[in-house]
């Protein structure tokens, strides 16, 4: 959330008391719609969590998602450099756009996008019947099988590497990036926190 020092540094007569939200998935990156924020609308968003904006056609707060259950978490609230437009993160509760879509811009995501889609559709195969998919059966097969998955691909994948196929270089190296994904959801941890170890590393 945003802090003291930033609330008083905003530019609210810039905007004629209106600032521009741009509101950003927290962990894929993909942005997800545009709203107006004022100053009670900041406010509350603030205190609740749940993202509210200021409606211009029905000039009144509006939490998104206050009808249709869909709401935007909020996860961190920045400011631009000229303090008149925020960047607003979010976990979204369902999908963003009235249309069913996650995004209120369309398909215009990352192509990196698709490892946290993946990632979730990986995520709800653990539960599935093990006769459903190859993941859900391989979730089924324990630990020790995944494990042995992943490192049957990265032995295929460097032997790949050696004889310089790039065909199979890429097929092998997308099976590794799978099986990897599984047995990291089968061990109860993300991309999120590979990515923040690899930062922090990085430091």
């Amino acid at each position: 959330m945003l802090t003291e020092q930033q609330l008083a540094q905003l530019d609210w007569e810039k905007t004629d008391g209106l600032l521009p939200a741009v509101v950003q998935h927290a962990v894929s990156g993909e942005v997800l719609m545009l709203g107006y924020m004022n100053k009670e609308a900041l406010a509350k968003t603030q205190e609740s969590g749940k993202v509210t904006f200021f409606s211009r056609t029905k000039r009144r707060l509006w939490t998104k998602g206050e009808t249709s259950g869909h709401f935007l978490n909020v996860v961190k609230i920045a400011p631009d450099c000229d303090n008149d437009t925020l960047l607003v993160l979010v976990n979204p509760i369902g999908p963003t756009c009235h249309t069913g879509t996650s995004s209120c811009f369309g398909d215009t995501s990352h192509q990196w996008l698709f490892l946290y889609q993946l990632e979730e559709l990986l995520a709800a195969r653990k539960t599935a019947d093990p006769a459903s998919s190859y993941t859900a059966k391989l979730y089924a097969s324990g630990t020790k099988r995944i494990a042995q998955k992943v490192g049957e691909e990265g032995v295929e994948t460097a032997l790949a590497a050696t004889v310089n196929d790039r065909e199979e270089l890429t097929n092998e190296a997308s099976d590794l990036m799978y099986h990897l994904l599984v047995l990291l959801q089968d061990q109860q941890l993300d991309l999120t926190t590979v990515i923040e170890n690899l930062r922090t590393r990085h430091k």
